[in-house]
């Protein structure tokens, strides 16, 4: 019987991983652990295989062959203490940046300490070892298999990354004894691109700029982002948070939030990924992700990533404005910019609720002022509408916890004196971080909107999982009942007592009655606190409302299904009518 290469998922990744990154010469030593990878790799004439008996020989045979071949050497051992030879070795690779890869291989790490034999744990590195230890477990569904593809290729990647060095996979295996695979798998291979190396080709059209959290924009960058968009029919989409303040933004929340709408503007053939952490919870269709960071870290965010470009943004787009033919129209740009604005008009009334409130007060904040916004309810309900762009946004989406939302906004008032801070955070955040607003260097800039419903609302919201439990999930799941349980009172006395001006509103016309005053341009003699109540069930009503009022015939099919079956079957309804 002919043997070929394992059945297991996770090794024919590796296999396939390493020839596409050009890792064809293997040190092995003998076990039953790595047997999945040394038959693998020995049924395929790509690789050049040595054995050694002894893996403290065979780390620094690989060092020897990395230095004299100036390529990647890979070792593979199997379980026991194997590997604690490999260190000596590896050592002298990390310190003279030599590529080596050990590969070693366990069973289930569940074993890990359970008196079991030739189980040991390999889980943490000494500092001067590797550059870089991944875990990769054996595949068991869709997940594990995406985020092994990730893994091992930024294990491969950081081999050559900064002049080179050591790198390690912890390969989990069942030790499967089927070796009838004939045809390694299609894996994507993702590549990282320096200053100094060849870039690929951009094509024009339907090119999409998602930009994350970003700090401010210089003038330089914004207007070679707005030149690259004219070169290549590009558009920069964004979330508040994004503070692109360019010619080609768009706002994309109000229409790929839409659960009974599939909009055939849609499908982007490359986004370029841009900035950290975003808080707008929505997916992009497109067929590639080109990253761009100087960080150089694989960052696989929307599980489409090619290209990671280590590099600062203003040189990628110099670059690919530089190479570019011709200034081309942008109708896509155009496209998106004209949706939006279509169905910005059409949002129906609103309840009285966070989202209403985003509505009505977005476009009467002050000019060049700054924006704070409490993560998840908050983050998402503004998310929905424009802003002007002279405005600058934030929300704590590195940790995104809602702890300390208003200390930030509070730490950023004092850089400008002369400049309006708001924020706006739910109650939960605010009492989580009350004590900031007896902070004696706060200032009359300061202005808070606490949108006080009594309890996590994310937690009893439209489509949340915990809605299922109705009003009981307010009892441990949403925290409801704290801090005075909508008190209207308690605020107001702690807020007035510290010296603010307190506002309060418990309806759309009380509302509208103090909201000119909270958005004035001046900054006034006293800092400002406006207290907003709202309702569960107003608020609940108003995300469903403004997630469903536009309607096309796929969009319905896909909410019908996804009420009936869940995610997966809406993926297979993406897939029939292809988005």
């Amino acid at each position: 019987m002919d043997n070929y290469y394992s059945s297991e998922k996770s090794i024919q990744m590796l296999v396939a991983l390493m020839k596409a990154h050009g890792v064809k010469k293997v040190i092995v030593s003998p076990g039953m652990k790595n047997m999945g990878v040394v038959a693998s790799l020995q049924c395929d004439d790509y690789f050049e295989l040595y054995s050694s008996v002894d893996e403290r020989s065979a780390a620094y045979m690989a060092c020897g062959l990395a230095a004299e071949s100036g390529e990647p050497v890979a070792l593979s051992c199997t379980g026991a203490t194997a590997s604690r030879n490999y260190l000596s070795g590896l050592t002298e690779a990390y310190y003279r940046r030599l590529p080596v890869l050990a590969i070693t291989s366990m069973t289930h790490p569940g074993e890990i300490g359970q008196l079991i034999p030739q189980i040991i744990d390999r889980r943490t590195q000494m500092n001067d070892i590797v550059k870089l230890s991944v875990q990769v477990p054996a595949v068991r569904c869709q997940k594990d298999e995406w985020a092994n593809n990730v893994m091992l290729n930024n294990a491969l990647l950081e081999l050559r990354r900064d002049g080179g060095g050591p790198v390690h996979i912890n390969l989990e295996t069942t030790v499967s004894n089927d070796f009838s695979v004939k045809t390694l798998p299609d894996v994507r291979v993702i590549r990282r691109i320096g200053y100094k190396d060849g870039f690929p080709e951009l094509k024009a059209g339907r090119v999409g700029i998602f930009v994350g959290a970003h700090k401010k924009w210089d003038k330089h960058l914004t207007e070679v982002v707005d030149k690259f968009c004219e070169k290549y029919d590009a558009a920069v989409f964004c979330d508040q948070t994004s503070n692109y303040p360019g010619k080609y933004r768009v706002m994309p929340s109000l229409i790929l939030r839409q659960h009974k709408y599939n909009p055939s503007i849609a499908p982007i053939t490359t986004l370029i990924h841009i900035g950290e952490v975003s808080g707008s919870y929505i997916s992009m269709a497109c067929e590639k992700v080109w990253r761009v960071n100087p960080d150089g870290e694989v960052r696989d965010t929307f599980k489409k990533l090619e290209y990671v470009f280590e590099m600062e943004e203003e040189s990628f787009f110099e670059h690919y404005v530089s190479v570019a033919e011709s200034e081309s129209p942008t109708p896509f740009y155009d496209e998106w910019s004209n949706e939006y604005n279509r169905l910005a008009e059409k949002v129906p009334d609103l309840p009285f609720s966070n989202l209403w409130v985003a509505q009505n007060t977005l476009s009467k904040l002050p000019k060049n002022s700054t924006l704070y916004l409490g993560i998840l309810n908050t983050l998402r309900c503004w998310n929905f509408f424009e802003r002007d762009k002279s405005i600058t946004c934030y929300s704590n989406t590195g940790g995104f916890g809602i702890d300390g939302v208003l200390s930030s906004m509070i730490g950023s008032s004092l850089a400008h004196k002369d400049r309006l801070y708001f924020a706006v955070i739910g109650d939960l955040s605010f009492f989580y971080d009350m004590n900031a607003l007896g902070n004696r260097h706060v200032g009359n800039n300061v202005r808070l909107m606490v949108i006080n419903n009594g309890r996590g609302i994310e937690f009893r919201n439209y489509e949340h999982p915990c809605t299922m439990f109705g009003e009981d999930a307010d009892k441990y799941m949403a925290a409801a009942g704290h801090f005075g349980d909508q008190s209207p009172v308690l605020l107001k006395h702690y807020a007035e007592d510290l010296g603010f001006k307190y506002l309060s509103a418990n309806s759309k016309e009380e509302f509208s009655q103090s909201v000119n005053e909270f958005v004035s341009d001046k900054v006034t003699d006293k800092p400002i606190v406006f207290e907003v109540f709202t309702e569960t069930e107003d608020e609940a009503k108003a995300l469903e409302t403004i997630c469903n009022f536009e309607i096309s015939t796929t969009g319905q099919v896909k909410g019908t299904v996804k009420k009936l079956l869940g995610e997966k079957s809406v993926e297979a309804v993406k897939k029939v009518f292809g988005k």
